[in-house]
């Protein structure tokens, strides 16, 4: 915990997440990333590490974002715990517009599914294996099995999020997520996360050694 001074005189607690230590032989080993799902903070945690217009922003995308029933009842079904680990931007417009996406999708079924972030200053890097077409572009999100073994890594964006940004003619970089996306982008960049988050559900379903474990 570090104690920053606002603007206007007031101090004020900040908790930040802890950096962390890149070692090239560890990047993908289960110990590295049983160490970063540990130093990472849940969603609420997380957003009270921004400031007022950033924590605007990304709250205004989670309350429009909705499952169906259909979508609920799919991730209620989950049998196998699984983690998902978000190196993000507090203060990125691609990591507003789809990082409530993700928590959305943890909140129907959080025996199963445990999210956690960790956050990339603007003068920090990725460590080489999470840069993306070789740039410091997030998010980048990691899922885990709950024995903290890499089973995939998504981002920056999903298909139908570049869908969205090339019909804009190639839009920025980074957009700045001061307003919402649209909602039929936001259901479908949902739906990108969602197929996603199912694959690796089925991926920890089916493997062998966790079907030995559970006897199923």
């Amino acid at each position: 915990m570090v104690i920053l001074l606002a603007p206007w005189g007031r101090r004020r607690p900040i908790e930040i997440t802890a950096a962390y230590a890149y070692d090239s032989a560890d990047m993908i080993n289960a110990s590295f990333l049983s160490q970063q799902f540990a130093s990472g903070l849940p969603y609420e945690r997380y957003l009270q590490t921004g400031n007022e217009e950033q924590r605007r922003r990304w709250t205004q995308v989670h309350e429009a974002a909705r499952l169906t029933d259909a979508q609920k009842e799919l991730v209620s079904g989950f049998l196998r715990e699984m983690k998902i680990l978000i190196f993000s931007g507090i203060w990125c417009g691609d990591c507003v517009e789809q990082c409530p996406l993700i928590q959305r999708i943890a909140e129907a079924n959080t025996k199963k599914i445990a999210l956690r972030f960790v956050e990339r200053h603007r003068d920090t890097e990725l460590p080489p294996e999470l840069r993306i077409n070789g740039g410091n572009r997030v998010p980048v999100v990691l899922f885990l099995s709950e024995d903290d073994e890499w089973c995939a890594t998504a981002g920056d964006r999903t298909i139908y999020r570049y869908r969205a940004i090339a019909l804009r003619k190639l839009g920025p970089l980074c957009s700045t997520g001061i307003v919402a996306p649209e909602k039929a982008e936001m259901d479908a960049t949902l739906g990108d996360w969602l197929n996603e988050v199912e694959r690796v559900q089925l991926m920890l379903r089916l493997t062998p050694r966790l079907r030995q474990k559970y006897q199923d």
